[in-house]
């Protein structure tokens, strides 16, 4: 049978003729040596080109990435060897190499080395760290060198292939040939090892149009591939897979099984002759050069073959072969989330008989099946001995330990007994895209999931839906179906379906057969349910739980992983990533429990359930309570101070909230119980919030619109010893402390204003302010502090200035702070005209108190008065403005030292 590998091309990069590529082992790089002289990198997720360099005029026949140096090393027709800085794109170094073209580069894994070969028939080894001397030189072939390949495992050894018709094998330390194989009627091109398995094999394409795979151990040729018909001119054992990638001048790329050698797969892009291959280990990606571009493809799945039992037991398939890990040895009291644990092997390797698409364990974890290739193996879990075999496209497990399912076609699927013994085989009206084992047998087809009855195959529910997977609880009630874009939660009925008759059944089945529990925007890549709880890895990379509704994201991690399972006795989940190294993170088992007692609305167990939980989990559990909306039930489980002051916030709880503000000592905290204290009518608490954070605009508004001048007063002096300047100067203007209103302003040099709020309120300061303004101006401009009149001295530009005075100590004598609520019946200031009330005062003869109470008591009916007479609404004009200046008395100013230029500068 077939591999069916899925190939998908992911770039397509038409160009000069493709010599050469390589693939960066970090980056989603590809190299490209190209026969015009230039080398590109392209970008294959993005299809960008990236970065092109200009190496010489002639062909670069030979390119290679050194990641750990951040270079590019290429070898060309002019002799040399360059070598760029792929970041700076500087051209670092240049080695004059060989003394013919230069065909091939090789690159050791871990020493600072470079073999290069050429058509002057040596290999020389260049050493970077020793300035690029030339430390070594390889002779014995006779013809052209065209490839070298260091052994994947042991790099102290390398092969080289030549169209003297030979392969020679080689040792760094001596400059003489290990040995020679030979067998190929022409000129050797390409080679390759192998990386995978025991097997110490070696491949080589030639002139005479075959592929030879070589045991080199015995120096004997163990299978040639015929099939090419033109010369072979690229070979590769892929690194991950088992399989053989072959390119020819035919302009076809072949793709071998390298366990049968039967041909899996041609390839044709039609950009004629190819030239290189190049694939990269940890990785499917596969790079192919041509006469008229380069195409990169991905070659079946990238995610690992792995399957974990309850008790902990792994068994994952690497490089065909099938390992065993037992996390019971692991010292749970060690293990820190999302760090890799250290694992060994549990005894000796087994070779897998088929490439394994999908292993699985069964129910109680004694069988582990694969599936592969068109087969299906079942093994004991423990010894990994065969128990039962047979053919395949797909293998799931039943209910019972030892019953299971095959898609034996794309129309027929067969359930079987006891392992061996063949229950029934049906074919489903819909057809057999694929089937999905649990507490029903799930099969899909074009746009539906359908569901079987294991026992009789009845026909249970039909949904309408494409799904990527299917996975079932423990408990066989809560299954999630998930597609390319979501997942769905459903409940699985079943003593609705065993009650109903056969009568009841539609034509998609039981419609209360399943409930929808809930629905998900998110793509699953693995996911294993512990109890109600659906536990999930996703598209982002994100280890995520789903419970009654709620997503809690358990880690956020840095690469794709795959859930391995959850081990109720470790209350940890263990994941791996492609390479099957394996994390794991702390889950605790009575904590699902809870969250699963609480969304069925069982209260009591939960209850019971909450002395077993660790106290380091009762906050996360509080906030899990929060959302289900039992906000009382989650204060009195969380233990952080922050989270309970948001819940006594919630239930109006004050008192305890400051207690937890003084505990957390958060200005925040104290602005946030103010705001509550404020919609609850707290006024007091209120208070005491903005002084715990010195809010002195809030109680500046909170003192001052409770009418409390007592307190508007104390703020007014704690504020300015505390430097709050706007909020004291407010403060004293409200209680009518003009003078020390003032003296805020000059203390903060606001002496323009102080001036002008002098001339308003305080006539008796304006000289002392105008003497402090003109000083100041006097040290930027003279000139301008010049024009700065001072009322004791011009007093023919300050006419009522006097009269002001008298009012201001008539204000000062009679005036009275009255509280708000006489607002109402008195005269605003804007209204008022002190000078008649002074003159009012004079005439009467009566003492200013007196004639202050009448003149409030007046004020309603100058209200009524202001408000039937019409209101002037003449305007100031620049006629009313000259006359004024006209009558203006300037003769003692002083203009002597003031010209045009500085008016108009000014």
């Amino acid at each position: 049978m077939q591999l069916k590998l899925d190939i998908r091309r992911t770039l397509t990069a038409r160009s000069d003729r493709v010599k050469c590529v390589d693939l960066h082992p970090t980056e989603p790089w590809m190299l490209v040596s190209l026969y015009n002289g230039k080398i590109h990198v392209w970008n294959h997720q993005n299809q960008q080109l990236i970065k092109t360099f200009e190496v010489c005029s002639s062909p670069v026949r030979a390119g290679k990435f050194i990641a750990r140096k951040n270079w590019i090393i290429t070898g060309s027709d002019d002799y040399r060897i360059t070598v760029f800085n792929y970041n700076t794109l500087e051209r670092q170094h240049v080695v004059d190499a060989h003394m013919d073209y230069i065909r091939c580069l090789a690159v050791h894994p871990t020493l600072p080395i470079v073999l290069s070969g050429s058509d002057d028939m040596t290999i020389k080894m260049w050493n970077w760290d020793k300035n690029w001397a030339c430390q070594k030189v390889f002779d014995g072939h006779s013809h052209y060198v065209m490839q070298i390949v260091f052994n994947p495992k042991d790099n102290n050894t390398f092969a080289s292939a030549s169209l003297d018709k030979t392969i020679k094998i080689w040792q760094l330390a001596s400059s003489i040939p290990n040995f020679t194989l030979e067998g190929h009627v022409n000129g050797i091109n390409c080679l390759d090892y192998t990386h995978a398995g025991e097997k110490p094999y070696l491949i080589s394409g030639a002139d005479d149009r075959l592929v030879k795979i070589w045991d080199y151990q015995n120096r004997s040729c163990v299978q040639s591939l015929d099939g090419h018909t033109k010369n072979i001119s690229a070979v590769a054992f892929h690194p991950e897979l088992p399989i053989i990638i072959t390119g020819s001048e035919d302009g076809t790329v072949k793709i071998w099984n390298a366990n049968t050698y039967s041909l899996e797969n041609t390839l044709n892009y039609g950009l004629e002759r190819a030239w290189t291959i190049c694939c990269l280990k940890g990785s499917n990606m596969v790079g192919i050069g041509f006469d008229d571009g380069c195409v990169m493809i991905r070659l079946g799945k990238e995610d690992p073959t792995f399957s974990m039992d309850e008790g902990g037991k792994i068994v994952w398939i690497k490089h065909s072969e099938m390992q065993m890990i037992n996390l019971k040895q692991l010292a749970i009291e060690d293990i820190k989330d999302g760090e890799r644990l250290n694992l060994s092997v549990k005894g000796d390797t087994k070779s897998c008989e088929v490439f394994a698409n999908t292993l699985a364990h069964n129910s109680n974890g004694r069988y582990v099946a694969v599936c592969g290739e068109g087969e299906y193996i079942i093994y004991t879990a423990m010894a990994l001995r065969n128990k039962a075999y047979g053919s395949a496209l797909e293998f799931v497990w039943g209910i019972e330990p030892e019953d299971f399912a095959i898609r034996e076609s794309a129309t027929t699927v067969k359930v079987f007994q006891k392992l061996t013994k063949e229950k029934k085989s049906f074919k489903p009206e819909l057809g057999a895209d694929g089937i999905y084992g649990g507490t029903l047998l799930g099969v899909r087809s074009a746009n539906h999931l359908t569901f079987y009855a294991w026992d009789t195959l009845e026909l249970v529910r039909r949904i309408e839906i494409q799904p990527k997977g299917v996975f079932w609880g423990g408990n066989g009630e809560m299954v999630a179906i998930t597609t390319e874009e979501s997942f769905y939660v459903l409940k699985y009925n079943a003593s609705v379906v065993a009650e109903a008759s056969e009568e009841g059944r539609a034509e998609d089945g039981y419609e209360d057969a399943f409930e929808v529990v809930g629905e998900v925007a998110e793509n699953v890549k693995t996911a294993t349910w512990v109890g109600d709880c659906f536990i999930y890895s996703n598209s982002l990379n994100r280890l995520n739980y789903y419970v009654g509704g709620e997503i809690v994201t358990i880690s956020h991690l840095d690469r794709p992983h795959y859930i391995l399972g959850y081990i109720p006795r470790d209350n940890r989940i263990y994941l791996c990533d492609k390479e099957l190294n394996v994390l794991s993170y702390s889950l605790h088992l009575s904590v699902l429990d809870f969250e699963t007692s609480v969304m069925r609305k069982d209260i009591q167990n939960a209850q019971q359930l909450l002395p077993t939980i660790p106290q380091s989990y009762y906050t996360k559990i509080a906030h899990f309570l929060e959302k289900q909306g039992f906000v009382s039930q989650a204060l009195s489980v969380s233990t952080d101070p922050d989270h309970k002051f948001d819940l006594a916030l919630q239930l109006s709880k004050l008192d305890l909230a400051v207690e937890l503000a003084r505990e957390i000592g958060s200005d925040q905290k104290w602005q946030q119980l103010a705001d509550c204290s404020i919609l609850s009518g707290r006024l007091d608490l209120a208070e005491k919030c903005y002084e715990a954070t010195q809010d002195f605009g809030a109680l500046l508004v909170l003192s001052s619109s409770s009418g409390n001048l007592d307190k508007v007063s104390k703020l007014a002096e704690v504020a300015h010893r505390a430097r709050k300047f706007n909020v004291a100067f407010t403060a004293y203007l409200l209680t009518q402390q003009n003078l020390k209103a003032l003296n805020i302003l000059v203390e903060t040099n606001k002496l323009p204003d102080a001036a002008f709020f002098a001339r308003t309120y305080l006539p008796s300061e304006v000289p002392r302010v105008t003497q402090l303004w003109k000083a100041e101006q006097q040290k930027t401009n003279a000139k301008v502090a010049q024009g700065i009149a001072d009322p004791s001295e011009y007093t023919n530009l300050f006419p009522s200035f006097e009269e002001s005075l008298r009012g201001q100590k008539y204000l000062e004598e009679s005036e009275k702070i009255v509280p708000a609520s006489h607002y109402s019946t008195r005269t605003s200031n804007s209204q008022r005209n002190v000078f008649e009330e002074l003159s009012k005062a004079c005439t009467s003869g009566s003492n200013l108190e007196e004639t202050r109470e009448n003149n409030a008591n007046d004020d309603g009916e100058r209200d009524e008065q202001r408000q039937s007479e019409p209101q002037s609404t003449e305007l100031i004009t620049d006629e009313d403005i000259e006359l004024d200046l006209e009558n203006m008395n300037l003769e003692n100013i002083d203009y002597s030292n003031i010209s045009e230029e500085d008016l108009l500068g000014d």
